[in-house]
């Protein structure tokens, strides 16, 4: 008995000590898409201003596939040391667990919640077309052409796809889903009129919206965004919906507190910096921060929320 005292207290010495040093090398942020994504966005300046606070280098690791499952995989099973990290969307920690039959992470027991980092909203776009100029025209007119209007999604199960379904069971609306491979042809055939409304980042759809070959008509958030405040919440006209798109940090299950506690620190000194916020507008992104607790209680809380929200889809991936 006393000999696994003593392990035990060596080990929490040992555990103490290397968060004191922490970090000695360079640190993996595993962004679980693609370069070029709306992660990159965030990802890159993450790694600039944890490199210069924390003294060693944080690279950028692109890890794409399966939804963003490859990659929050991989820093599953990486050792809990603070030397590889995950920057997951929604998607990776609240809608994938009720999406996938067979998911090869628990975003609950396989990882230490580091930082809610930012918070932004999809906007309700439509083709300028469409005789809708606000979330209640829109219902009223998907009402009046009941199964004759289309949004697009960038695939079953994405965002876009959740935000149009659930508007359709809030307002009691008929409409069709028109799924593509990708957000970018999604909104190709937007502005090209195939389909009558979609849901994007502003960042792919400010552009358009500005030149007039989109209509924005709301927000997906609770409430309108700071960026945006003149572009209602659709829960202005559906009360309470609220289906952003967030982004935080995670490690390894089993991480050093002590590590944790310095990421979050260090992570929450970035969100509130002139600069970080001035970037992040480009995607009408806010930043949000908070403890680590905090951030574990809403990643609980999303993924019972996506649960409902996904079984009431009817969306599945194999």
């Amino acid at each position: 008995m006393y000999r696994v005292m003593i392990a035990a207290a060596l080990a929490g010495a040992s555990a103490f000590a290397n968060a004191q040093a922490y970090p000695t090398k360079p640190i993996r942020l595993v962004v679980p898409y693609p370069a070029g994504g709306g992660g990159d966005l965030l990802a890159r300046p993450l790694a600039q201003s944890l490199t210069e606070t924390l003294g060693q280098q944080v690279i950028v690791e692109n890890r794409g596939g399966a939804g963003g499952n490859l990659g929050m995989e991989l820093v599953a099973k990486s050792p809990p040391d603070g030397y590889t990290l995950a920057l997951g969307l929604t998607a990776q920690y609240a809608v994938n667990p009720s999406l996938y039959p067979k998911l090869s992470y628990d975003p609950v027991k396989d990882f230490a919640p580091v930082s809610l980092l930012v918070r932004n909203p999809y906007v309700l776009s439509v083709h300028p077309t469409l005789p809708a100029r606000s979330v209640m025209e829109l219902i009223a007119l998907a009402k009046a052409r009941a199964g004759q209007l289309a949004f697009s999604s960038a695939g079953n199960g994405s965002g876009a796809h959740l935000c149009g379904e659930i508007m359709k069971t809030m307002a009691g609306i008929k409409i069709v889903h028109v799924p593509y491979k990708g957000a970018a042809p999604a909104m190709t055939d937007l502005i090209a009129g195939q389909v009558q409304f979609s849901f994007l980042s502003w960042r792919a759809s400010g552009p358009h919206v500005k030149s007039g070959r989109l209509r924005a008509l709301g927000v997906s958030t609770a409430n309108r965004s700071p960026a945006l405040p003149d572009l209602p919440a659709i829960a202005e006209t559906l009360p309470g919906y609220d289906l952003p798109v967030w982004y935080g940090v995670a490690a390894p299950a089993g991480t050093p507190r002590e590590i944790i506690a310095r990421l979050n620190a260090e992570i929450l000194r970035m969100l509130a910096t002139p600069d970080f916020r001035q970037r992040m507008e480009v995607d009408a992104a806010e930043p949000i921060g908070g403890t680590p607790e905090q951030f574990g209680d809403y990643i609980r809380s999303e993924i019972v929320k996506y649960a409902k929200v996904v079984k009431e889809s009817g969306a599945k991936i194999d």
